[in-house]
């Protein structure tokens, strides 16, 4: 529908972090891997549970908006990882590249002219894709505040250069 594609463009930008939000490469820029699975004292996470947080959370919108056969993971041990590190610098980075296919699906559901982002899901109870859509990008900027302040208080932001 040619009347929505302002509101399908506003919603692109807000996923992409426009506007008052940060983006994700933006928040992870330059980060050294020693932090992250560092912990200051006083904070509930470390970076590494917040992107894999993030990660989980955002392909259980993606596929509950998507498959009306999707089964959520138990909350909140299904969205949370138990490790504070990854195990990895191959585990970082396939959390990484999940987050952004995961993301970049979300933004071709929202860019497609045939999907309808205001009529309830048949299998939910009222979530319309624009709420989803906004879900994502609300979490995110939530989440991805928590991380520059670690990176605060590790003494790592603004991110060098």
């Amino acid at each position: 529908m040619a009347k929505d594609s302002s509101l399908r463009e506003h919603l692109l930008y807000l996923l992409d972090g426009g506007g008052a939000h940060l983006d994700f490469a933006s928040s992870l820029k330059n980060l050294p891997a020693s932090l992250r699975g560092a912990c200051p004292e006083g904070a509930p996470h470390t970076i590494w549970q917040l992107v894999e947080h993030l990660r989980i959370a955002q392909w259980d919108i993606l596929e509950f908006s998507r498959n009306p056969d999707h089964v959520s993971p138990k909350w909140p041990e299904g969205y949370w990882p138990s490790a504070g590190a990854p195990g990895s610098a191959a585990a970082w980075e396939k959390s990484l590249e999940s987050l952004r296919a995961d993301r970049q699906a979300m933004r071709d559901l929202v860019a497609d002219p045939g999907s309808d982002l205001l009529t309830p899901f048949a299998h939910g109870d009222g979530q319309t894709l624009l709420r989803e859509a906004l879900l994502v990008a609300d979490h995110d900027a939530y989440h991805l505040g928590q991380i520059v302040l670690l990176r605060q208080m590790l003494g790592d932001w603004p991110p060098a250069e």
